[in-house]
């Protein structure tokens, strides 16, 4: 492999989890919960519940343009606005939250340069924050915020999509950090039936392209598509399909429900 890969710093603490990880031959599980939903109190209970089963943890912080994100996380998201949830207070419900997980911070970009890039990078890395995911700023298209990003002790996370081109892929993933999050499939986030048909080919495109480990969401909805995936991937993101369970059926049943997929990755 050539010298643009990108590599995993070993200050990182998610590049801890994903080496722990890989020693025990075990898939990571990365649930995915928006910040301030369904209630404020909830919403820090269902950290608290998902921090048992996971890995890492995705946090979104709420904005009221989530073109990137399907029915179940927009309604979850104006639900946290409409909560008074902001980039701030969900910095601060990770702090409450004493997590053992590392957090991934997954934003759009406005809510970020609202808040100040700098000030961000600060606060966040305070609160025990170890990434960052800007939905909507592509590999290259700001030189200088990405710059700031890693230089800063917050690992920089791309996200990648299965239709990437070769010379595409290779930038993104030269200045990755952390992970690669790799789309299972076009379009916005929401739980899916099926699985992406050529998911391990893109899987393999992306591994071929990068040391980083690899995550796989969007779509991914059972503890059966969960381990399918985990047979390609070093792990999982379950975003729609637990934001669901937890804003129809609650705290206790979103824990169960994480609970059923990490009995299907472990499962021999």
């Amino acid at each position: 492999m050539g010298s643009s890969l990108a590599t995993i710093s070993s200050e990182s603490a998610l590049a801890a989890v994903w080496d722990a990880l890989r020693e025990r031959r075990r898939a990571g599980l990365v649930p995915y919960l928006t910040a301030g939903f369904p209630t404020p109190g909830d919403s820090l209970a269902a950290l608290q519940a998902a921090d048992e089963h996971a890995d890492v943890l995705e946090v979104g912080v709420p904005f009221s343009d989530p073109l990137a994100d399907g029915p179940t996380i927009q309604e979850s998201t104006f639900r946290a606005l409409a909560n008074g949830t902001t980039l701030a207070s969900t910095l601060d419900l990770i702090v409450r939250a004493q997590l053992d997980s590392p957090v991934v911070l997954f934003t759009y970009l406005n809510p970020v340069l609202q808040y100040g890039i700098p000030r961000l990078l600060r606060d966040a890395a305070h609160a025990g924050v170890a990434g960052l995911l800007l939905t909507d700023l592509p590999a290259g298209a700001d030189p200088g915020i990405e710059g700031l990003v890693q230089a800063s002790p917050l690992d920089l996370i791309r996200l990648v999509a299965p239709t990437t081109g070769e010379e595409r892929l290779a930038r993104s993933v030269a200045g990755a950090q952390g992970f690669v999050y790799l789309i299972a499939r076009l379009g916005v986030t929401g739980a899916s039936s099926t699985l992406a048909q050529d998911l391990a080919g893109s899987i393999a495109r992306v591994r071929a392209a990068t040391r980083l480990p690899i995550a796989v969401g969007f779509g991914v909805s059972t503890p059966e598509q969960a381990r399918e995936v985990a047979r390609h991937a070093d792990g999982v993101v379950i975003g729609s399909a637990l934001v669901d369970v937890l804003g129809r059926q609650g705290v206790a049943a979103s824990a169960r429900f994480l609970a059923s997929v990490r009995a299907a990755l472990d499962a021999p």
